[in-house]
């Protein structure tokens, strides 16, 4: 391969199809880096945006294995993280190592929209003698296969994600092998003219980085301090027992959830993870460790006029493994910020967000350091294909 002007130029004679229809033709053509990738058949003229998404985790008390704790979603050839149910059984032996943290990406039907999301199990719920794994698992993989089962099941056309949240939800709700349990939630859908939407409830988060600047942080959602808006599911005898005892558990439903709607340009990231990485780094070192990583493989290019723009690199980096480390760049980005809020929620010298929280609301409090937790993160890079 070699690249003339930006543009690279590609071998002779390989061509990728997919169920008869020409997805890459590389005959002697060349093909700029915007048009590297496609999931969908492209239209006459004008532009669309896909998605190269990607996810890293790290259970908390589990060491980090950036080569086995990746996700990288592939929107022809999907896979799931997810086998079966998610409650009590066997089905726990078919989910990502990623504690009582869960992810979830999907295609949306065949409409060529994206949808993906985390969510947070709620760690008290273990002092009721219930594990909210089982609950945030099998949110994620029921938001999943409504996500790809779409239009079925939904009643309002074009989706958005407060829809997949709410079905997701009732079918936990109606599952007996999930308990009980509670999680946040911060989900969206990603479409071809470059929207993003976004449901976001409790303290579960995203970022959309543009040109090595926080585009957008989403606030969190909560009751009082550490104390976020929550799906969940109570038993009943725990809900007699409250009644009895006067005792009023926190309970939201997806209404509650706060909707937003961003529009995206070529060469975004859009980075969602749960409280594992907001409460150890700032959106500050976030972008900082995601500008390094686009700036250095050239996915972002300093000009002299525009500042930081995307590079003409950044098309190959989405689809192309490095030779290093066999990774694509979303994987790597997904890797390197779990790995970062991995290393600060275990260093005790450095104080991170959740603790200089603390020290803010309670200074009387001896809280330093980092906060450790369950660590989800989901990374998509934003491409802009014009033809």
């Amino acid at each position: 391969m070699t690249i003339r002007n930006g543009i690279y130029q590609l071998p002779k004679r390989i061509s990728i199809t997919y169920k008869g229809i020409p997805l890459l033709s590389l005959n002697g053509i060349t093909v700029a880096s915007r048009a590297w990738y496609s999931s969908s058949v492209v239209p006459k003229s004008g532009s669309r945006f896909t998605y190269r998404i990607a996810a890293s985790y790290s259970g908390k008390g589990q060491k980090l294995d950036p080569l086995k704790n990746v996700y990288d979603f592939n929107p022809i050839n999907t896979t799931s993280m997810f086998s079966g149910p998610q409650g009590n059984g066997k089905g726990r032996t078919f989910r990502p190592a990623s504690g009582q943290d869960s992810f979830f990406v999907s295609n949306v039907g065949n409409t060529g929209e994206v949808a993906f999301g985390v969510a947070d199990g709620v760690g008290g719920w273990v002092d009721s003698g219930i594990d909210p794994a089982d609950f945030a698992h099998s949110l994620c993989n029921y938001m999943r296969k409504s996500a790809t089962g779409y239009p079925n099941g939904f009643k309002e056309q074009p989706i958005r994600p407060k829809d997949i949240l709410q079905i997701g939800y009732s079918r936990v709700m109606k599952d007996d092998t999930v308990i009980g349990g509670g999680s946040t939630a911060c989900i969206a859908t990603a479409s071809k003219d470059g929207k993003l939407h976004v449901a976001n409830l409790g303290d579960s988060g995203f970022l959309h980085l543009r040109a090595n600047a926080v585009k957008f942080a989403s606030p969190a959602q909560t009751h009082a301090f550490n104390t976020p808006y929550q799906l969940s599911k109570i038993p009943r005898q725990m809900l007699v027992q409250e009644a009895v005892f006067g005792v009023t558990r926190y309970s939201e439903t997806p209404k509650d959830a706060d909707t937003t709607t961003h529009s995206l340009s070529h060469g975004d990231i859009v980075i969602f993870a749960s409280d594992g990485v907001w409460d150890n780094l700032s959106p500050e070192d976030t972008l900082t460790i995601a500008s390094r990583q686009m700036l250095a493989e050239g996915a972002w290019t300093e000009t002299e006029n525009e500042g930081v723009v995307a590079g003409d690199r950044l098309g190959y980096l989405t689809y192309t493994p490095s030779e290093a480390e066999g990774r694509k760049l979303q994987e790597r980005l997904a890797t390197l910020i779990t790995r970062e809020a991995k290393i600060a929620s275990l260093d005790m010298r450095r104080d991170g967000p959740f603790a200089k929280e603390v020290q803010r609301r309670y200074p009387n409090e001896d809280f330093r350091g980092g906060k450790m937790d369950d660590i989800v993160v989901v990374v998509a890079i934003v491409l802009e294909e014009r033809f």
